[in-house]
């Protein structure tokens, strides 16, 4: 078995702290990227919370952003706690020890269930909705074989592979992670498999708010995290175009292993997984080709990524003075519609680094910044 005691870092965050972090991440234009920069900005949570509705009126936002209310965090810890569910945070002992690593790993997770199951080394195995009797027998095989060898399975509770990997993977450990809130799993037909997850070894996990209905756009969410909490994934079954390939491709991303399993050139629902094995990935025929890689990887502990943790004492506050309006207008003249790199900004601009990242943190919350894959920024195309 794979040392789980060792996964187990981090520091506990305070009630306040927790409260304060929820208000942040739930308040408007406030996404995992924006939420780190504040408290890397402002040094605490409630700092940042101060600091925003000043920061989005020098962003020049058509409309003063809405901050989250103590009420309104303490109303969702108490739904939370009602349903049986808690928050963990990226830098809590009990939060995924892989998802910690990537840009942008949500500040805050819901989660219900087993916690030891989030500091476990995780194989994620998604697939087609409209699986084969045999594709979803093989992801049963691969996902039993995996259990014993002693790791998490991690999927997205879907129709088809996904359901397969879970059921096969009940007694060893598996993560649902939700499109929706946690309270809103979907599909219907699937409650009853997230409620034996819950209730024996397995984890349901989601970063949208208790009620969220799930929307199309939140799945490709859903898959980024069954990619971040993984050290690696199987693809088994998925049409071009499909939700396994946006998983495959945040793997890669984040420099995990991806699996594939082939499958005949006559069905369409191996066409995306072909397509995988001819991009380089891990020809997947044995339960073994997947045990094997994964093994040097669960022998390690990963590194943590710069991200967001607030110690239980206080940080000094790392504010700086306001931007004046020139610095502020060049750096806006330097953005664009198309994709840049914050460096080049930097460069470009030749104002000191923490002055371009103030004035990108006030374009945020106004509302007039996108954020890309990579770190790369740009103006929104209306403005």
């Amino acid at each position: 078995m794979l040392d789980v005691s060792a996964r187990r870092t981090g520091v506990a965050l305070t009630e306040r702290q927790k409260i304060s972090w929820l208000r942040l991440i739930r308040s408007d234009n406030v996404g995992p990227a924006t939420f780190r920069d504040l408290i890397n900005h402002f040094g605490t949570a409630e700092a940042a919370l101060d600091a925003l509705p000043e920061l989005s009126r020098r962003g020049a936002g058509a409309r003063t952003s809405r901050v989250a209310t103590v009420a309104e965090a303490e109303r969702e810890l108490e739904i939370a706690h009602r349903f049986g569910a808690t928050f963990v945070g990226v830098g809590e002992p009990n939060y995924p020890f892989a998802l910690r690593q990537i840009d942008g790993a949500p500040p805050l997770l819901a989660v219900k269930g087993n916690l030891n199951a989030a500091t476990r080394s995780s194989l994620g195995i998604v697939g087609s909705r409209n699986a084969s009797v045999s594709g979803a027998k093989f992801a049963a095989m691969i996902a039993r074989d995996a259990g014993r060898a002693g790791y998490v399975i991690t999927s997205g509770l879907a129709r088809g592979i996904d359901t397969a990997a879970h059921r096969a993977s009940l007694e060893s450990g598996t993560i649902a992670v939700l499109a929706g809130g946690i309270d809103r799993p979907y599909p219907p037909e699937n409650v009853g498999l997230l409620n034996d997850i819950m209730a024996g070894q397995g984890l349901a996990v989601s970063e949208m708010p208790f009620g969220w209905e799930p929307r199309a756009r939140d799945f490709p969410r859903r898959n980024r995290l069954i990619a971040g909490i993984s050290l690696g994934v199987t693809i088994v079954e998925a049409a071009n175009r499909s939700g396994s390939l946006i998983t495959a491709r945040y793997a890669a991303d984040f420099g995990r292993l991806v699996f594939a399993v082939p499958g005949s050139p006559l069905d369409p629902r191996c066409h995306g997984t072909n397509d995988l094995l001819k991009q380089g990935a891990i020809v997947t025929t044995t339960s073994d080709d997947v045990i094997d890689e994964l093994a040097p990887l669960s022998q390690y502990k990963l590194p943590l990524s710069a991200g967001a943790e607030e110690p239980g004492f206080e940080t000094p506050s790392r504010q700086s003075a306001p931007l004046g309006d020139g610095d502020r207008a060049a750096i806006i003249d330097a953005l664009g519609p198309t994709p840049a790199e914050v460096d080049d900004v930097i460069r470009h601009t030749g104002l000191p680094a923490a002055e371009v990242y103030l004035a990108l943190l006030e374009l945020d919350l106004a509302g007039r910044l996108s954020r890309h894959a990579g770190g790369l920024v740009s103006l929104n195309a209306d403005q």
